[in-house]
Parts: structure tokens; sequence; C-alpha cells
């Protein structure tokens, strides 16, 4: 497949796959709940959210891969990515388009959503 052929979903996507699977070229954020834990359990979950591949009709309807739900040792955490302009300062006004947008993947335990 060629660029001229990805939608704007597909392109979205690949963005955030490559992000999520790196955390290079955007922004990560840690929830107080996910500092909290343990050091361990905290790399571990890193890890799951870089190799998540969950993805489903009911978190993923877009088919961005913008969202996903881990349940690691008993605990449901989720994961987000949101889209800013390079400011920061709104939102992006082309998510697929890196070179005016800024991605922020926030890590979280589910009772922080």
């Amino acid at each position: 497949m060629t660029n001229a052929t990805l939608t704007k979903s597909d392109c979205i996507r690949d963005l955030n796959d490559a992000f999520r699977r790196s955390f290079v070229g955007g922004v990560v954020l840690l929830t107080t709940g996910v500092e909290a834990m343990p050091a361990d359990r905290r790399r571990c979950l890193l890890q799951h959210v870089r190799i998540f591949t969950a993805f489903s009709g009911d978190n993923d309807p877009h088919g961005e891969h913008d969202f996903g739900a881990i349940d690691q040792d008993g605990v449901r955490c989720f994961w987000k990515v949101d889209y800013y302009d390079r400011d920061m300062n709104m939102g992006s006004p082309d998510p697929a388009d890196h070179a005016v947008t800024t991605r922020v993947l926030t890590i979280m335990l589910a009772d922080e959503y």
C-alpha cells in the first residue's frame, strides 16, 4: 500500500502505533496512580502498552489505535492517545499530519479515567 492509497484513519493509526511502540515522537504522561506503582509493575505495564494488539470494533471503532485497556495483576489500566497542535495550545488541525501534531499518550489506572 502506498501513501496515496492510505486513508486518513490509516495514517493516524500508523503514527499512533509507531509512537506507542517506541514512546518517541510525542509526550508520554503517567497518572499519579501509575507513578505510584512499584517500579517493576510500572515497567511491565509500559511494555504491555507498547505491544498491545487487542484492537476490536469495541475499543477501536475508527481504526486509529488510539485507546486500549490492559488488565495487569488484577488492576485495570487504560492508555489513550490525544492530538494537539505543535504548541499544545489546542487540538491538532490534522492528526494524520505529523508536522502539525503533537501526540500525547496518557497511561492511567481505569479508576482515574
